[in-house]
């Protein structure tokens, strides 16, 4: 089954005004398998679960500043997932 994968309003502004195009180009292949896969982005560096409805990856490590992006499950029932924060590691929301 495919997940719906929802994008807050805060990210997507924030995609809008980023310099580093690679880093939203990053960001939707994210989404795109999310949808496919679900929760468990197993194949994203630094790939992990900070709680039992939040997870985290990095878009880009291996450069400052790094890049990272957090999702949360908000009904695992109906399969929707809610990307909340696409930004620099220092500003992430954990």
């Amino acid at each position: 089954m495919k997940w719906t994968v929802l994008i807050h309003s805060k990210v997507t502004k924030g995609l809008k005004r980023l310099h580093n195009k690679d880093i939203a180009e990053q960001a939707f292949a994210l989404v795109r398998d999310l949808e496919e896969n679900g929760p468990m982005a197993v194949r994203w560096p630094h790939f992990g679960k900070l709680n039992d409805k939040t997870y985290h990856c990095h878009l880009r490590g291996s450069r400052r500043p790094t890049y990272v992006a957090v999702w949360q499950m908000v009904d695992k029932n109906t399969l929707i997932l809610e990307v909340i924060y696409v930004g620099t590691h220092e500003k992430a929301p954990y």
